[in-house]
């Protein structure tokens, strides 16, 4: 069977969107109106190495089985789909026209699978024992998910490492770690059978003759997501300081008993919301990845940039674990270091 597939997010969305059109999918990417222009004249432009390959292979949306089109926030119909992808920082859905039409996925029941980095507020009401009106003030704007049945939302862990580069065209997309995409399930069975349906076709992907990186692996557990968190307080976030950004794997491994302490206490957070060692990713595992990533984080490039606002989930980790009586010193530093860049990027702005 043939989905259509709505995903807010033309950038690290079009990852996501790019195996869906290779499975056969048809893709409509929501975004601003000259992107919209652009990959309606050209298409995208995945870039992505297979595995004993050397260089990078160019996947082309106009190649592929499923059809791919863009719209601006207000053309879209929401009847038109069976799906939802969040791959939107979450800041940008505070957004009048894109808070408007989540209102109308929300209202429409339509099931939404979030690759966000910040897991949407709806998704974290599923999780027992969290009170999230605690952690609400991470959020830029929390109301923007209270429309939302919480079992219609589910959340990826976003692995893969993607970047637009600067020089090329606002539909190019460079995969540099080209991990899975691992999701936890919805709470209704006609739901997960697009979920699983889904993970089989993207699973089935060839490229001439050869496997294609990035599958979708969906999970019983709700807690397979939050293997993502220990990953961003440990490199991501502390990519920020109070001068240039700095690599992931400088944010990693230049001390390297610090980082591995705080990757166990993100953990352990996450377990004491109710995940188990093995839902979750070991550090060393998580600090040979780093190894290869030379680039600052999303994060850090957009405070450098001069970004006022950025996807938090530093402080919602932080407000989580004191919620759990639980605090760790290097947390508490990297948000204060994020809270002041931002707050001087605001001053500034």
């Amino acid at each position: 069977m043939s989905y259509k597939i709505l995903i807010l997010g033309a950038s690290y969305g079009s990852l996501l969107g790019t195996k869906f059109l290779m499975a056969g999918h048809d893709v409509t990417l929501v975004c601003r109106t000259a992107t919209a222009s652009l990959i309606n004249t050209e298409g995208t432009d995945v870039r992505i190495k297979l595995k004993d390959e050397d260089a990078h292979r160019s996947i082309l949306s106009k190649d592929q089985p499923g059809k791919l089109n863009a719209l601006t926030p207000e053309e879209v119909n929401v009847s038109d789909y069976d799906l939802v992808g969040l791959a939107m920082q979450e800041p940008q859905y505070a957004n009048e026209s894109l808070r408007a039409l989540l209102g109308k996925v929300a209202a429409a029941g339509l099931p939404c699978l979030s690759i966000m980095n910040m897991p949407p507020l709806a998704y974290l009401r599923r999780l027992p024992g969290l009170d999230v009106s605690e952690i609400t003030s991470a959020f830029t704007d929390a109301s923007v998910w209270d429309g939302f049945a919480p079992g219609t939302v589910t959340l990826c862990s976003p692995d893969p490492q993607a970047f637009r580069p600067p020089e090329e065209g606002a539909n190019v997309l460079h995969v540099g770690l080209p991990t899975n995409f691992k999701t936890a399930r919805f709470e209704s069975d006609a739901h997960n059978e697009i979920l699983t349906t889904l993970e089989a076709d993207v699973n089935n992907v060839r490229l001439d003759g050869k496997d294609v990186p990035v599958k979708l692996r969906v999970f019983d557990t709700l807690f397979v997501p939050l293997a993502k968190w220990s990953m961003l307080l440990t490199g991501n976030y502390r990519c920020i300081t109070e001068g240039e950004p700095r690599a992931i794997r400088e944010a990693v491994h230049s001390d390297v008993d610090l980082s591995r302490d705080v990757y166990g206490f993100v953990d352990a957070v996450a377990q004491k919301l109710g995940a188990s060692p093995d839902e979750l990713v070991p550090y060393d595992k998580y600090a040979k990845a780093a190894e290869g990533l030379l680039k600052p984080s999303s994060a850090a490039r957009a405070v450098a940039g001069g970004s006022a606002v950025i996807e938090r989930v530093d402080k919602m980790v932080q407000m989580i674990a004191r919620a759990l009586d639980m605090d760790h010193a290097e947390v508490n530093r990297t948000v204060a270091t994020v809270d002041a860049q931002l707050a001087k990027n605001a001053s500034a702005g």
